[in-house]
């Protein structure tokens, strides 16, 4: 039997094989061509441009925040607290996460107190932005209550907010720092790098609404701020500010300063200004009252610079405290000035020339010895230069090269005319004298004592000590600066103030310089008073203030008494008070 025959085969039928080919080769081609190119993305992404798309993400979620630190306290030379930092928190909001709930903003400025529709305006000035503060420095349970309302894209900053317990007392000193706590003023500013320290950097994760939600890594360790110790005493300045204060409204004063030194180490111990202000609340004061006054406004010191002047005729040799002088008729004429003393004390010896604070008789010493000797020994005090006690803004003062002064700037100068000083370079001076004749250089820090310089003989300084002790007695200009069972040396000063074309009619600067105990000196004082009235004199107005705050300041440091003898009536006079009498103030 045949085999039946197969059937025709169409044509195209055996065109369909070819093409199946084909079109399963073109498939395998593009899944090979898709299958590199995701091979040469994934390259791309893992190798090629890895480090850039980590940054890109990096910066959506990953961010480095500062580690806020505290800055150093400071305290006063017994560790009380002067000034110190509290913590608090600032809110803060990424606005396009709270605009994007905007429904949310009229109870968040509620909760903050501010007006709705200006919140709304400042976040959506900002909208291109990832952080805006809301509020800064808030006390912490105030801004964990916004926090408990949970609005999207609000957050909290911890910072710290400086605090001074001893408010306007010590404003001028210690000054105040800024929103930022940076130091602005006073020894915040001069010692900021000292106290700010330096603040930390972590790495963190942050969500979509602006929430940390982990810690990556420290970046940077953080370093707190050092704590700075003063050679304030927190008390002495409160007994100083209290009775200066009296001093300035009872005188209905323009400005008043007291400084107080430690004569044998140049630690300041007391500084007070007036008018001041609270650096826990800025506001509304003034530039004008944050100006720490005793060391950068600078007046003509008056008689208070007859006592260098006397330093400088028995340096010369040619004069002792015994040595007479003549001042009749009370008043002289040179270069169409008339130099004139209240009145016609006729003859004196050097000592009276203090206790009578003789203008006459200062400038008629002077005459004896070269100008040289007097300049160089006013410039040997400090006048003329800076204390260098690091104080921000401090003024050197002036006094004139003595090879441009006529005739009439010796005559001056003598009697404290004709330069310029502050009352710290006063105290400075005074401090001089009290410690035999060694300068010290001011200082606001505990134990930051410099090298002391001998400008005068120790005999000298002593005789001069002696001196200054009449000017605080009955016989003297300032017998209202006399402690009970205490020596006091010092002297007053009765400056005209200077203006715009010569001086200010009935316009003074009232100046005491007070040394005690006068026998073996610890406390060194300077009052100054600007144009008080209705009385201007030194031995009225700034002597009793300094009376009163060192005898609060001597019982305070427990100075013994040198004076109790005579103040029993167990012994006489010392020789150097004992003098005639008819002193004015």
């Amino acid at each position: 039997m045949k085999p039946a025959p197969k059937p025709p085969q169409s044509t195209h039928s055996r065109a369909r094989g070819p093409r199946v080919r084909w079109r399963l080769a073109l498939v395998f081609a593009l899944l090979a061509l898709v299958g590199v190119g995701l091979l040469a993305r994934a390259v791309d992404l893992q190798v090629v441009r890895r480090e850039f798309l980590q940054q890109q993400g990096d910066m959506r979620f990953l961010r480095e925040l500062p580690i806020p630190v505290s800055r150093g306290s400071i305290f006063d030379r017994n560790g009380e607290p002067l000034a110190v930092s509290t913590p608090v928190d600032s809110l803060w909001a990424d606005p396009p996460v709270l605009l994007a709930h905007a429904d949310r903003i009229p109870e968040l400025a509620r909760a903050l107190d501010v007006n709705a529709a200006e919140l709304q305006r400042r976040l959506e000035q900002r909208s291109n932005m990832e952080f805006v503060y809301l509020r800064r420095m808030m006390d912490p349970v105030a801004a964990q209550a916004v926090l408990a309302l949970k609005i999207p894209g609000v957050n909290k900053q911890r910072e710290y907010r400086r605090y001074y317990p001893t408010g306007d007392v010590t404003a001028q000193v210690l000054g105040f720092t800024n929103i930022n706590d940076q130091g602005q003023e006073g020894l915040e500013l001069a010692y900021n790098h000292w106290l700010s320290g330096k603040p930390g950097l972590q790495r963190v994760i942050r969500n979509r609404l602006g929430q940390i939600v982990q810690s990556v890594d420290l970046v940077r360790e953080p370093v707190q701020g050092h704590s700075l110790t003063l050679s304030i005493d927190r008390s002495i300045q409160y007994l100083a500010y209290q009775y200066l204060s009296e001093a300035y409204l009872k005188y209905h004063a323009r400005a008043a300063s007291m400084v107080i030194m430690d004569a044998r180490t140049g630690g300041i111990l007391a500084m007070v200004n007036l008018p001041s202000f609270n650096p826990n609340n800025i506001a509304g004061s003034t530039p004008r009252d944050w100006r720490n006054r005793a060391v950068t406004d600078v007046f003509e010191p008056g008689s208070v610079m007859k006592a260098f002047t006397l330093s400088a005729a028995l340096d010369s040799g040619k004069w002792t405290p015994t040595s007479p002088i003549n001042t009749t008729p009370g008043w002289y004429m040179m270069d169409g000035y008339t130099i004139r003393d209240v009145a016609d004390f006729g003859k004196l010896d050097l000592t009276s020339v203090i206790t009578k604070s003789s203008n006459v008789g200062a400038s008629l010493i002077t005459a004896t010895f070269s100008e040289k000797r007097l300049y160089d020994m006013l410039r040997g005090f400090g006048f003329g230069r800076s204390t260098e006690s690091g104080f921000p803004g401090e003024a050197s003062g002036l006094l004139p090269v003595y090879t441009s002064w006529r005739p009439i700037n010796r005559v001056t100068i003598s009697y404290g005319y004709g330069l310029n000083v502050t009352a710290l370079q006063l105290a400075q001076a005074y401090s001089t004298l009290a410690d035999g004749g060694v300068l010290h250089h001011p200082t606001f820090v505990k134990g930051d004592d410099g090298a002391p310089v001998r400008v005068l003989p120790e005999k000298y300084a002593k005789e001069m000590i002696g001196m200054l002790r009449t000017v605080v007695s009955p016989a003297g200009t300032a017998p209202t600066a006399m402690i009970a069972n205490y020596t006091v040396a010092g002297k007053t000063g009765t400056a005209h103030q200077a203006g715009a074309g010569g001086y200010l009619k009935d316009e003074y600067y009232a100046v005491f310089c007070g040394i005690v105990p006068a026998t073996d000196p610890r406390l060194v004082a300077v009052v100054v008073v600007r144009d008080p009235t209705p009385d201007h004199y030194g031995g009225v107005v700034s002597a009793p203030v300094f009376r009163r705050v060192m005898e609060g300041a001597l019982r305070l440091l427990d100075v013994p008494p040198d004076n109790v003898q005579h103040w029993y009536g167990q012994k006489p006079l010392p020789p150097a008070v004992a003098t005639s009498t008819g002193a004015t103030p």
